[in-house]
């Protein structure tokens, strides 16, 4: 029997984001400046998994993909335009409504569903992402091998989350918080992992990572991968051999 990992405060709390969730100046402005940084990565991944050529317009055409806490579709819109067929899961019914409005206005077909990940009909995809979202979850390692079961054999699974340091609870919970540039109440510094800690969660799953990399903020970009881990980190991992 799956185990329940939605936190019912987790869902509301974003879900009440969900008016604005698109609005780069709203209450979600912090993604839409991370979002083209973790896409970066996400696309890095995926040329050297599949020996994609860089130059290749649609990255992930004739593959499947699977984007969990997909919010409002920041990112399962960017991997349907690779050419994926993207589904998206979210906890938080209004996230999932406004994901969909917005799919559609794009022209895009996103398959969204609301609830927990264990309910989604039985399949597996060949891309499974899930950025800034265990942190969020009731029961960590449930919730990574709920991931791990939906991955396809020869798939790549990225995810992205907060480090748990000193200097991530003053700038990602106080500061941050504090000055509004996220809703409060958005981290709970407890809830943050650390990289030995969800590389363990995802070994324990029978994954094996092949990645890791910081991001950090950066004068010139906002935001930009490698260097520091003590933030905010991605890893990348598969199906071994």
């Amino acid at each position: 029997m799956s185990t329940a990992t939605i936190n019912p405060h987790e869902a509301a709390h974003f879900g009440a984001l969900a008016a604005d969730w698109w609005d780069p100046h709203g209450s979600s402005a912090m993604l839409h400046k991370l979002n083209p940084v973790r896409l970066s990565y996400i696309r890095d991944q995926i040329d050297a998994h599949w020996h994609v050529d860089a130059r290749e317009r649609y990255a992930l055409a004739d593959r499947a993909a699977l984007d969990v806490g997909c919010g409002a579709g920041l990112l399962a819109e960017p991997l349907a335009r690779m050419g994926a067929k993207v589904t998206g899961v979210d906890a938080a019914p209004e996230n999932i409504a406004a994901a969909r409005d917005h799919a559609a206005g794009q022209g895009l077909s996103i398959s969204y569903f609301a609830g927990e990940l264990a309910a989604l009909p039985p399949s597996t995809f060949d891309l499974v992402t899930s950025m800034e979202v265990v942190e969020h979850v009731t029961d960590p390692a449930a919730f990574i091998g709920e991931l791990a079961a939906r991955l396809a054999p020869g798939g790549l699974m990225i995810l992205s989350t907060p480090n748990r340091t000193m200097l991530s609870k003053l700038l990602l919970v106080e500061a941050a918080e504090r000055i509004g540039a996220v809703p409060r109440g958005t981290h709970d510094w407890d809830q943050f992992l650390k990289p030995e800690e969800l590389t363990k969660l995802l070994e324990g799953a029978g994954l094996e990572v092949v990645d890791r990399t910081g991001l950090s903020p950066s004068a010139a970009k906002g935001f930009q991968l490698g260097g520091s881990e003590a933030l905010n980190y991605l890893v990348a991992a598969r199906w071994p051999g």
